[in-house]
């Protein structure tokens, strides 16, 4: 064989083996990290695209890939209905489209179509913030369909609704953290409404458990916008599930709670929705207080009720570290902090909850989609589109590329990475970003 035959078959194999599929909400990892290389730095609207596909609406949910499917989540504005689609990701052509309902939010901050859908290779689930729950194959056969709010009660949240469905372990899991009473009362059914952990066939849609959940939270403290986190702690695996003041660990096959903690509100501010998901690392688990409040890191291998011993560290001193919107990512060893209402991005030690670096992120727009980070990089975007790239060693930028334009509906969806290339959508644009 000859020696360059050799090296590009050596090169083909190391490319197929660091090639992830980003199969759900945070990735293969659940943190937002992935171990794809030689990811792109630096692209324009037109250099470095493999492709661009037209997008029907807004959305502020992620594209997931598997293979050589790329499945989408969106709303249609011109036909004010919501949708699922499947593209080829060599060319992005649609493969299939279906429309599940019409209407598109209750609120005007967001939309149904928030949720990002998650697949295992064989089906893939997309949810909707009206409670729509649809399962398809690839071939885009619809395998089954319910709707939450019928099967469960009407949801009581003061936004639009949103969680993203998980597949993990053979299972379909999917969480309703809200309040006991309605909002509004033309939405009263005159039901006192649980919160509670759902647990499903993903082949046939059939309910394995619901576990209520209880919370001692108050008013809108008691809506989460989180989606549950499966881990593998000291050889147990279980669903950590966080909002209402508390954030707890569950038994997978019965959704039984194994431990909870919850002492960051003992005065039960009744204004505390969380909208980040929970991320682990290092044997503690991240858990962000909303607003400007600080972030607390909770030792795992716990049983029961915590108190105030589980905490490892919080952020209470340090101002910077704090997200009321973006779920922090877990790479490299540390962590790395997206603060929305501070405007910085932070590298975080684990153990002692210091920062490595701080760097302010650029431009006047929040950034509210959660970190991407692989490849040495952090990957974040704004309201308006712009996508920038950080160096995870020192934190400084290697490159801001502009994908969109101010629109009425902001850019709320993160960045992902599969098969070394980036995907990156915007308002009514899904853009593939490396190599065709």
């Amino acid at each position: 064989m000859k020696t360059t035959t050799f090296l590009a078959l050596v090169l083909m194999v190391a490319s197929v083996a660091q090639a992830d599929n980003w199969g759900q909400f945070r990735g293969p990892n659940f943190n937002g990290s992935t171990a794809e290389k030689n990811l792109p730095s630096k692209w324009s609207q037109t250099e470095n695209v493999a492709w661009v596909a037209d997008l029907p609406g807004a959305s502020a949910a992620t594209p997931i890939v598997w293979g050589d499917h790329v499945f989408v989540s969106t709303t249609d504005a011109k036909a004010k209905s919501l949708k699922s689609m499947c593209l080829d990701r060599k060319t992005g052509k649609i493969l299939w489209s279906h429309e599940i309902s019409k209407g598109l939010n209750r609120d005007s901050r967001s939309n149904y179509s928030a949720p990002t859908p998650a697949t295992d290779g064989k089906h893939v689930v997309f949810f909707f913030g009206n409670g729509e729950l649809i399962t398809y194959d690839f071939a885009g056969k619809k395998l089954w369909g319910r709707n939450i709010q019928k099967d469960y009660g009407g949801f009581h949240f003061g936004w639009t609704f949103s969680t993203s469905p998980v597949l993990f372990d053979g299972r379909l899991y999917l969480q309703v953290l809200q309040r006991d009473v309605p909002v509004r009362q033309d939405e009263s059914d005159g039901k006192k409404h649980d919160s509670f952990l759902l647990a499903m066939d993903p082949a046939t849609g059939k309910e394995l458990f619901r576990h209520v959940r209880p919370s001692k939270a108050k008013a809108e403290s008691r809506e989460a916008f989180t989606t549950p986190t499966p881990v593998s702690l000291n050889g147990r695996k279980e669903l950590l599930v966080v909002g209402g003041d508390a954030i707890s660990g569950h038994d997978l096959d019965s959704g039984k709670e194994l431990w909870r903690w919850g002492t960051w509100n003992p005065s039960r501010i009744g204004h505390w929705r969380l909208v980040p998901s929970p991320v682990v690392g290092q044997d503690v688990v991240l858990v962000c207080a909303p607003k400007r409040d600080p972030i607390y890191a909770i030792k795992t291998g716990g049983s029961g009720q915590l108190g105030d011993k589980a905490i490892a560290w919080t952020s209470k001193e340090t101002r910077d570290l704090t997200s009321d919107v973006p779920t922090p990512a877990f790479a490299d060893g540390d962590f790395f902090i997206l603060s929305d209402v501070r405007k910085s991005l932070s590298r975080v030690d684990p153990k002692s909850g210091k920062a490595k670096w701080t760097m302010r992120t650029p431009g006047t727009f929040k950034y509210e989609a959660s970190p991407l980070v692989a490849d040495g990089k952090v990957y974040i975007v704004n309201f308006v589109g712009d996508v920038i790239v950080v160096n995870t060693a020192d934190g400084k930028i290697i490159s801001e590329n502009w994908m969109d334009k101010p629109a009425d509906d902001p850019v709320r969806s993160s960045v992902i990475a599969s098969q070394g290339q980036l995907f990156i959508r915007v308002n009514q644009k899904l853009f593939c970003i490396g190599k065709k």
